[in-house]
């Protein structure tokens, strides 16, 4: 793509002053289709945020090797689960997807190659939460996914790469759960707000640390101890994170909402940057 391409495509989303980012903890799929305090968060986030001219969402649920972003212009409701109720499998979120968008993408990242994908689509990652926060599914969305094969410095620095989406109108996204270890979950009280002691400890250090502004030891979260060992088994619910702290700008503010534990051994905790 050359230059006068690009400026063509950018000046087509516009410049809408810029956009916050979000980290949502995303917890169960059947958040999709309930009433509850962490719901009707998501359903206030999206009355007061600005209407995004699209969104990009980075979700825990599509690990591949490489890094890509779906360009389908519309995108297919994934429901990437088992053991649900039909009346999740019967969600669907219509949104259209921008292949404009996935372009940009693309041709702002130096640093990796980037994929233009169009098998993937909307995995519940994103679609369980978006579709509080935008019911009407009329907001172009597209994922980026994560390579998996990458230490979580590669994650943070990557992000650092789409900045500048944000000032033409796009709400980038996180969606994973900073707390996330499914083998200790105490699936007899899944909708109990309680939490392990190491789960308490691993959660206090992790906000300790993004509101002190010390993205190096979550960079570094294999380092932090015991606690985030059991917090983080395995790294793609946390790196969501990542991105979405990696944009933070400076003097921007952090606010936290559904700061929550369910279920012993999972954090609903959510932020929003600006």
């Amino acid at each position: 793509m050359n230059l006068k391409d690009l400026n063509k495509m950018t000046s087509s989303m516009g410049n809408t002053g810029k956009m916050p980012v979000l980290f949502l903890g995303h917890g169960s799929p059947m958040n999709a289709i309930e009433e509850n305090e962490f719901v009707s968060a998501f359903k206030k986030l999206g009355k007061e945020l600005l209407r995004p001219n699209a969104i990009l969402c980075i979700s825990a649920h599509w690990e591949t090797k490489g890094t890509f972003v779906t360009a389908m212009q519309n995108p297919p409701t994934i429901h990437d689960f088992g053991g649900f109720p039909q009346a999740l499998f019967d969600v669907q979120y219509p949104a259209p997807g921008s292949p404009e968008l996935a372009r940009q993408t693309k041709s702002i990242i130096s640093t990796t190659e980037v994929g233009l994908d169009e098998k993937w689509g909307l995995d519940h990652g994103a679609w369980s939460v978006v579709k509080h926060i935008y019911p009407n599914a009329d907001i172009p969305i597209i994922q980026m996914s994560i390579d998996y094969s990458q230490p979580a410095k590669y994650h943070y620095e990557l992000a650092k790469e789409i900045s500048s989406l944000r000032q033409k109108g796009v709400l980038i996204i996180g969606s994973g759960n900073m707390v996330h270890n499914l083998r200790l979950v105490d699936w007899n009280k899944l909708n109990e707000q309680y939490a392990f002691d190491w789960a308490i400890e691993a959660s206090e250090k992790m906000k300790a640390y993004i509101l002190n502004g010390d993205h190096q030891k979550l960079i570094n979260f294999k380092a932090q101890g015991k606690a985030f060992e059991l917090a983080i088994p395995t790294p793609e619910h946390y790196l969501p994170l990542l991105y979405s702290l990696a944009l933070k700008e400076e003097n921007e503010n952090i606010s936290l909402f559904n700061d929550k534990p369910v279920a012993g051994s999972l954090s609903m905790t959510s932020l929003k940057i600006g």
